[in-house]
């Protein structure tokens, strides 16, 4: 295929550049979980999602926690008795969006009492809750509820407690028992279509990275069990869905009981999870670098079912700049890595995360950055300004870069990341792909799927195809996706 080089496809993140478009993303959009129709006596339950894929897949189980209670989805904060908002705090100022939504919320609810309704319990949930959990309660003192990530399996507890004090529940510590050992079954899968689903494997991180949150918000890094991750992707499975993202904060750091004595790895998840009857797919995210061993190299050769798409985070291709950011490599074992990864799998597609304007970057330091996309090329990445997040220990040291030098060096790398990808999209025409059909398209009689590189892929075709794994021939490169037509109109074996 030749060296990857540059796709972009939607993604939730802060201050990103998502390389398939010109502007600078400065805040990611709230998602509302799916909905479904209530049943006339249960209570409307409103949840507002911010941030990444592992909040889709908490807002999803919360859901579940709080269906024994009566709550069933409802589509608008005016029909629910009961609202969370799931924050993320990667966001920039995301307290402050935080507060600003919770407004909104207070007069939505004291309109529901003037209707003569009952007014809604409010719960602020996940990590801006967890880092700023005194303050949401000080400066919003409506707020009933106030969870961190790790705390969410005892919803059902908290709105009780809530009810019977008529004041502020605030739960934020981080329990000895994991929450997935108390969580009911998933009564549905986070899926699009019910063929593609997230599933949480890890959560926390023990890197501690300069300028992240995570370690102080998630947690310390937890694996859930094998048994526990098979169950729930075989019921994924059985209700349809085809591709699995498995996710973690550092989920290359899998390392869950595997109900025998012994520990599995990503490697031995991945390869059970390949043996589970219809599931063709497996993707995987967020890795870091360090935890990237010869096993799950070789995975990557091996199995199949793990699509050559990787996304692993380098954030600077400075040494001293990655030293700044404690993250443990030097830019030469980055490349070295890599070239490791593309021997085992020649095809592979590389994604990443840039940061410009750590303290102390100098216009050499994001020069060797720029120089080290040069060296590997990216089929996507996300490439973001530094901004300060309290109590990380990047946000008080000197040095802080300018603004406006910010700018102009995201504008730069973003310019060159997109240059990567248009390329490597112009590589997929003439090449025929397996493409899994997830929906209808925007155009009657179109349909629409993904490639293995996470493409989205526009051919026209029968509905009868949606859920089918179908070879496409690429005839032409999107802006931010691809066309073509049907090599022939069955699943692939």
């Amino acid at each position: 295929m030749g060296r990857p080089r540059g796709f972009s496809r939607p993604e939730d993140r802060a201050e990103s550049s998502r390389q398939g478009h010109v502007t600078v993303e400065t805040i990611t959009d709230s998602k509302t979980i799916p909905q479904k129709s209530s049943p006339a006596n249960s209570r409307g339950l409103h949840v507002i999602t911010w941030g990444c894929q592992m909040n889709v897949y908490d807002s999803a189980r919360m859901t579940d926690v709080l269906a024994p209670l009566g709550y069933q989805p409802v589509t608008s904060p005016e029909q629910a008795e009961m609202v969370i908002l799931n924050t993320c705090h990667i966001r920039e100022r995301a307290a402050e969006k935080v507060f600003s939504e919770l407004g909104r919320l207070r007069k939505i609810s004291e309109e529901r009492v003037s209707a003569g309704l009952k007014r809604s319990i409010i719960a602020v949930a996940g990590c801006v809750a967890q880092a700023e959990g005194e303050e949401i309660l000080a400066r919003a003192p409506y707020v009933d509820i106030v969870l961190g990530p790790q705390t969410y399996h005892r919803l059902p507890e908290m709105v009780a407690r809530a009810a019977r004090a008529g004041g502020a529940v605030i739960d934020t510590d981080f329990p000895v028992e994991m929450k997935f050992d108390f969580l009911p079954e998933a009564s549905a899968p986070q899926v699009e279509g019910n063929l593609t689903a997230f599933l949480t494997i890890q959560e926390g991180c023990d890197k501690f990275c300069s300028f992240c949150v995570v370690p102080y918000t998630r947690g310390a890094e937890t694996s859930r069990s094998l048994p526990s991750v098979l169950n729930e992707a075989r019921r994924m499975v059985e209700s349809g869905v085809r591709e699995i993202t498995l996710l973690g904060q550092n989920v290359n750091a899998y390392h869950g009981d595997d109900g025998e004595g012994g520990t599995a790895d990503l490697p031995r998840l991945a390869a059970a999870l390949a043996a589970l009857p219809g599931l063709e797919r497996i993707r995987y995210m967020t890795s870091h670098p360090r935890d990237m061993d010869q096993a799950l190299i070789d995975a990557h050769r091996d199995n199949p079912a793990l699509m050559p798409f990787l996304h692993l985070p380098v954030q600077s291709g400075s040494d001293r700049i990655l030293k700044a950011m404690n993250r443990g490599h030097t830019s030469d074992e980055y490349r070295a890595l890599i070239a490791r990864l593309r021997e085992a799998c020649p095809d592979l597609a590389l994604s990443s995360d840039f940061i410009v304007g750590h303290p102390g970057e100098t216009e050499e330091d994001f020069e060797a950055t720029m120089q080290l996309v040069r060296d590997i090329g990216f089929a996507q990445a996300f490439s973001f300004k530094y901004s300060p997040r309290p109590g990380t220990p990047a946000a008080g040291q000197p040095f802080q870069v300018d603004e406006a030098i910010k700018d102009v060096r995201l504008q730069r790398l973003q310019a060159l990341l997109r240059e990567q990808q248009d390329a490597f999209n112009a590589d997929m025409v003439g090449r025929t792909l397996p493409v899994l059909f997830t929906g209808r398209g925007r155009k009657p009689g179109q349909i629409t799927g993904r490639s293995p590189y996470l493409q989205p892929v526009h051919v026209e075709g029968s509905d009868e195809l949606i859920g089918q794994t179908v070879p496409v021939v690429i005839t032409q490169r999107l802006t931010n996706s691809l066309a073509g037509t049907l090599l022939r109109e069955r699943v692939c074996a």
